[in-house]
C-alpha cells in the first residue's frame, strides 16, 4: 500500500472533536476488519499507554457513517478500524478513494482518556515536589481500555457487573519508574504525593503541545531528553502549567483544573521498579 504518512491533526489541537478529511483508502484486512486510511485525523490511534478514540466518520453528500471502533498507527499510517452503520457488505464499494468524509470523536471517552493521561503527567511533577526526584520515569501512563472499563473508573461498579464482569476485569492506570521507595517510605510517600497533585490541580493551569527544535524541547523539560529520542528530531512536548515539559504524543485536558481530583490507591515498589495506581474524580 503506497500511501504518505497521516496527518495527525490532535497533534495541533487536542480539544477538536469534529473535522473533515479526505478519504484515500477503503480495504479489509486479513483479520477481517474493515479500515479507512485518509490524510489526516483527529483521531488518536492506541499507542503510549492511552487507548484509541472512538467516534464515526461520515461520508459527505451520502448517508453512509463508518462507526469507528479502534484506530492504530503504523508506520506514519493511521488505520481506523469499523463498520457502515445500518449497510450490507455491498456498501464498501460506495466508498472511493478522494471523497470528503467528516470525522466526529466521542468525546466523553476522549475526555476521559485525556484526564488520565494529564493526571499521569502531572504525577511526574509531582515527583520532584515530594523528593521522589531519583525515581526515573519508565514505562508511560496505562490505561482501562473500553466503555466496561470506563464504568468502573467512574465508580460505576454495579453497572460494570451487569457485562458479567469484575473490577479485577480491569488494568489500573499507574504510572512506572525506575528505582525504589522504602517500603516504610510507602504510605507517607503516597499521601504526600496525593496532596501535592490536588493542590497542583486546584491551582489550575493551561496546557499546551507544540513540536519544536530538539534543544529548545530539552531546555522545556528541564534540560534534558529520554535517550530515545533523537537529537535530530522535532519532538512533540506536553506543557502543564508552570511545570517541566515532557515529550508526549497523547491527547490532554485544556487546563490542569478538568482533572477535577486525583486519587492514588497504591504505591509499589519491586525488584527495582516503582509503580503509582492512580484514578480521577467523576
Amino acid at each position: 500500500m503506497d500511501l504518505s504518512a497521516t496527518k495527525l491533526a490532535y497533534f495541533d489541537d487536542m480539544w477538536k472533536l469534529q473535522s473533515k478529511a479526505t478519504l484515500l483508502s477503503c480495504f479489509q484486512g486479513d483479520d477481517g476488519r474493515r479500515a479507512l486510511i485518509l490524510d489526516s485525523t483527529i483521531f488518536y490511534p492506541q499507542g503510549g499507554g492511552q487507548p484509541s478514540d472512538t467516534g464515526s466518520i461520515t461520508i459527505a453528500e451520502s448517508d453512509l457513517r463508518f462507526i469507528v471502533e479502534d484506530v492504530r498507527l503504523k508506520d506514519g499510517i493511521v488505520f481506523h478500524y469499523g463498520f457502515l452503520e445500518n449497510s450490507g457488505a455491498e456498501c464498501y464499494s460506495k466508498l472511493e478513494k478522494g471523497q470528503e468524509v467528516c470525522l466526529c470523536v466521542e468525546e466523553p471517552r476522549r475526555n476521559l482518556n485525556s484526564r488520565l493521561h494529564s493526571a499521569g503527567h502531572l504525577l511526574d511533577a509531582c515527583m520532584r515536589n515530594v523528593g521522589l526526584d531519583s525515581l526515573e520515569p519508565s514505562k508511560g501512563y496505562h490505561f482501562p481500555v473500553g466503555y466496561k472499563a470506563i464504568f468502573v473508573y467512574l465508580g460505576l461498579v454495579a453497572l460494570a457487573s451487569t457485562w458479567r464482569l469484575s473490577k479485577s476485569s480491569f488494568l489500573r492506570p499507574f504510572v512506572e519508574y525506575k528505582g525504589t521507595v522504602a517500603q516504610n517510605e510507602l504510605q507517607s510517600k503516597q499521601m504526600e504525593l496525593e496532596l501535592e497533585a490536588n493542590a497542583l490541580i486546584s491551582r489550575g493551569g493551561r496546557v499546551s503541545a507544540a513540536v519544536i527544535p530538539y534543544e529548545e524541547a530539552a531546555e522545556l523539560c528541564g534540560g534534558c531528553l529520554p535517550d530515545y529520542i533523537p537529537k535530530s528530531s522535532t519532538p512533540r512536548i506536553v506543557k502543564l502549567g508552570s511545570s517541566p515539559g515532557c515529550p508526549c504524543g497523547g491527547t490532554h485536558v485544556a487546563d490542569i483544573s478538568e482533572i477535577r481530583s486525583l486519587k492514588i490507591s497504591q504505591i509499589r515498589t519491586k525488584k527495582g521498579v516503582t509503580k503509582v495506581f492512580y484514578g480521577v474524580g467523576s
